[in-house]
């Protein structure tokens, strides 16, 4: 049967042309929906530059100052977005134009000294125009060229920082500036041979003052409901494009290069890694016959099984998770590099939603992951992921629930019932078993 399609009526098509002239209308007028403005004779008694510089902010005071000059004592930056500074009660005049998408994110007249900053705090280019007694007196276009810019990421755990850090290589290289990158000190070792071109620095350096033109602070922002911070929700992303969403690239995988310190193989007969222990228990294997079973399976096809985890036990409330049984135990505070020796040289690795899973796929060792309380897309790509779809998965990433890192039963559908951590107890060995087949040795 052909349907014939309805013409519009003449007074249909009148409002929908009064729409689009209305909306016409509002890109002719002033903007001030993509920045705020600060009033103040005093850069140093603003109140959001207070707030950020107490001491309890993790990122000192390098923003106490505005680092870039321009005339008529102006001061400007991007290091929490576009900063302008105006020194003195004047007619001035702003406008703030996004040159990738071509919008106008404010276009207004000020009357008053104070500080104007962007609402978005992520990478994207501007080009900042400032009027004063209606006399054009500076024009700066966003660039970052062999400029100094600051990555902050030293908040996130070892799984965000090898997720995240060649990204920061790769927006180095694509805006040919120079990067100083703060990480966790335990991370140093792993990186600075490898990435020559940034400058790695912990939390103590980043507490000097220094001439930053950018800052970006890549992380999970978990309450960030104006996408202030990071473009689209976290959740929706996964921590494995967190970061590029953040600097402005491409939404791939990128994986990153690390520095062995000894890369002999640490035992000459066939061995797996594996590690069963993770940041919260909503990331445990829970079924109390897995690892166990796991375990007397593989030793029986000729594997001995190395337990890499930092601690012999771990857990919370009434839930721990204990060292397994006739395991050859490399626990403990042993470096990074020494844990990505022993997985390196594994057949293969066995593990949870969590940093050494990061790292065994760094050294290209394939990773067995068994996790339902997170989305397959929230990690880097396996084939050999273990997820029960027949129960409650994948709240992590659910855009209506908000993670309490507080809370140790966290469980936003099921906790207080028979059915809490369902996603990871009714993982079975059969299954993990049946997912790991194709890599047993012939």
């Amino acid at each position: 049967m052909i349907s014939k399609k309805k013409s519009l009526s003449e007074k249909d098509t009148q409002e929908i042309l009064d729409l689009i002239n209305e909306g016409n209308s509002l890109l002719d007028d002033d903007k001030d929906f993509g920045a705020f403005f600060e009033k103040s004779t005093s850069f140093e008694d603003l109140p959001s530059i207070q707030l950020r510089n107490n001491p309890n902010n993790p990122f000192g005071n390098i923003e106490k100052k505005l680092s870039q000059k321009g005339p008529n004592d102006i001061r400007f930056d991007f290091m929490d977005g576009c900063r302008i500074w105006l020194p003195e009660p004047a007619h001035w005049h702003v406008r703030l134009r996004d040159t990738h998408t071509n919008t106008v994110i404010f276009d207004d007249a000020l009357f008053s000294s104070g500080l104007l900053q962007t609402e978005k705090r992520y990478f994207f280019p501007l080009e900042l125009t400032i009027w004063k007694n209606q006399e054009e007196i500076f024009s700066h276009v966003f660039s970052l060229e062999n400029k100094k810019i600051l990555v902050s990421m030293h908040l996130g755990a070892l799984g965000d920082h090898i997720a995240w850090i060649e990204h920061v290589s790769a927006f180095s290289k694509i805006h040919n500036c120079r990067i100083d990158c703060c990480v966790s000190p335990a991370l140093i070792p792993l990186f600075e041979k490898e990435y020559p071109h940034i400058t790695f620095i912990t939390n103590k350096e980043l507490q000097k003052e220094n001439d930053y033109y950018a800052h970006y602070k890549v992380m999970i922002f978990a309450n960030d409901l104006e996408r202030k911070y990071q473009p689209n929700d976290y959740r929706q992303s996964g921590l494995v494009h967190t970061a590029p969403y953040i600097l402005g690239l491409p939404p791939i995988e990128r994986k990153p290069h690390i520095t062995l310190e000894n890369n002999d193989r640490p035992l000459e007969e066939p061995y797996i890694c594996i590690a069963t222990q993770a940041s919260g228990l909503y990331k445990y294997w829970l079924n109390p016959h897995g690892w166990p079973n796991i375990i007397q399976f593989l030793q029986k096809q000729g594997y001995r099984i190395v337990c890499i985890d930092q601690s012999k036990g771990k857990g919370q409330e009434n839930i721990w998770n204990m060292l397994p049984k006739d395991v050859i135990d490399e626990t403990g505070d042993k470096p990074l590099t020494e844990r990505a020796r022993w997985l390196k040289h594994a057949d293969f690795f066995i593990g949870l939603s969590s940093g050494l899973s990061w790292l065994a796929w760094t050294v290209n060792t394939p990773v067995v992951m068994i996790s339902g309380f997170t989305e397959p897309f929230n990690e880097f790509f396996t084939p050999y992921r273990v997820i029960n779809r027949h129960v409650c998965t994948g709240c992590a990433n659910d855009t209506s629930q908000l993670l309490d890192r507080n809370d140790p039963l966290f469980c936003p559908y099921f906790k207080g019932t028979d059915r809490m951590f369902e996603c990871s107890y009714m993982i079975t060995p059969e299954h993990v078993i049946s997912t790991l087949r194709p890599l047993l040795k012939k």
